[in-house]
């Protein structure tokens, strides 16, 4: 079997790794500890401009949530063979053009749910017992000790609007604090513990005591939560959002909050947020009572970002040296295992018929024999793994390279 450290055909110390905007430590050792020693560690985005130059050559690199690999960034990075995405989300990322390119990207979706799960519990209590409140006036020299409007979560109803990997957490969470929980999701969802899967919005947001948004960007969920959904709320209850900045009309929460309809609010995604710590930063919601503003830190814990760090940097490296695009969301999902005594191929080509009919015909032709073949698709692109004979990898190569088609060919090892 080929030793971990001899997992790549091109001269790891000529691969080229750029990190952006202070991933973690972790995610650096990791690669150096793997023999990649070409590590650029960046601690800020880059604008366009600025991406374009740096990403020439560069193998594979890895982004946080501000950085944009827009068509136009993808179109200079000549050697590119991966995008890691060291947070939950790819939205910074032009999917189309990535997948155009043969580019794999990943990204993070579990590794922060816990310290997002933990956060909206915590703001339940602190809202639900008026906290912010009792706060600010301590701070500005008031006693005010009083119970009213404070209550307990226990016996309290939490509903869940979007019921997947951090939703659910924090439906096991509030069930163990003794809270009922309702979710409502587009799709029907296996619920756990005793939680209950509700019909509609509209019966969520009517039942629902304290209200927490956990929904991805999408044109569905692009102003969910509007003057309308809002009136629909029961009479003193609580909003939270941890999801995404364009999912709640800011400025009808506002008028719903001074109205008393709604109670309080966290709110920690916005339409607008700041380039970096120390801009200027305006919302509707400030100065308003009971209202918890957070700076888009839902996810940042020091566990989250190692957690992050590790579990992107590994399938980069899994990438990098076996083929495996396991999590990738442009390359198609292949998790295989490395074969014995051959060499690999990695060949990505438009997603038309008779791509692998001239492939196999290509290698047949010249006796090359064909030990392990694995083959995905999505609607773009293809994406075949070849383990060859050893001896023949290199004309196996070149063969593939003249395939009608081809996007982009690698001889791993």
């Amino acid at each position: 079997m080929i030793p971990a450290k001899q997992l790549t055909s091109y001269p790891k110390e000529k691969i080229k790794i750029l990190l952006l905007e202070n991933i973690h430590e972790d995610a650096v050792e990791a690669f150096k500890a793997a023999g990649y020693p070409n590590v650029k560690l960046l601690s800020k985005a880059l604008p366009e401009e600025e991406l374009i130059k740096e990403i020439q050559h560069t193998h594979l690199i890895g982004i946080r949530s501000k950085t944009k690999i827009t068509q136009k960034v993808l179109t200079a990075a000549d050697k590119l063979q991966a995008i890691g995405c060291f947070c939950i989300g790819t939205n910074q990322v032009d999917l189309r053009s990535a997948t155009e390119s043969g580019v794999a990207v990943f990204n993070a979706p579990y590794s922060n749910t816990r310290s997002v799960a933990e956060l909206i519990i915590s703001l339940s209590v602190m809202l639900i017992r008026r906290i912010p409140d009792k706060n600010m006036a301590a701070h500005q020299g008031i006693w005010m000790k009083e119970s009213k409007g404070s209550h307990e979560l226990r016996g309290k109803t939490l509903g869940i609007i979007g019921y997947g990997n951090i939703g659910s957490q924090v439906s096991v969470l509030a069930e163990a604090l003794g809270m009922h929980v309702i979710y409502y999701d587009i799709e029907t969802k296996l619920p756990l513990g005793n939680a209950e899967q509700k019909a509609s919005l509209e019966d969520l947001m009517a039942g629902s005591d304290i209200i927490t948004l956990h929904v991805p960007a999408s044109a569905s969920t692009k102003g969910m939560i509007t003057k309308d959904v809002i009136a629909q709320a029961k009479r003193g209850a609580i909003l939270l959002n941890y999801a995404r900045g364009n999912v709640v009309d800011l400025e009808a929460l506002r008028d719903a909050l001074l109205e008393e309809r709604l109670s309080g609010a966290a709110i920690d995604v916005f339409p607008w947020e700041p380039e970096k710590n120390g801009d200027a930063f305006k919302s509707p919601l400030q100065q308003l009572p009971n209202v918890i503003l957070t700076p888009h830190i839902g996810g940042s814990t020091e566990e989250a970002q190692f957690n992050i760090g590790i579990d992107v940097s590994t399938k980069l490296l899994r990438y990098l040296e076996s083929g495996s695009s396991f999590g990738s969301h442009t390359v198609p999902d292949l998790n295989i295992p490395v074969q014995d005594h051959t060499h690999r191929l990695l060949h990505i080509h438009k997603n038309v018929p008779g791509v692998l009919s001239e492939i196999n015909t290509a290698l047949s032709n010249k006796h090359i024999n064909i030990l392990g073949q694995y083959l995905k698709t999505n609607d773009q692109i293809g994406y075949v793994v070849l383990d060859v004979n050893a001896k023949m990898s290199k004309q196996a190569f070149h063969l593939l390279n003249h395939v009608k088609y081809t996007i982009k060919t690698r001889l791993l090892y």
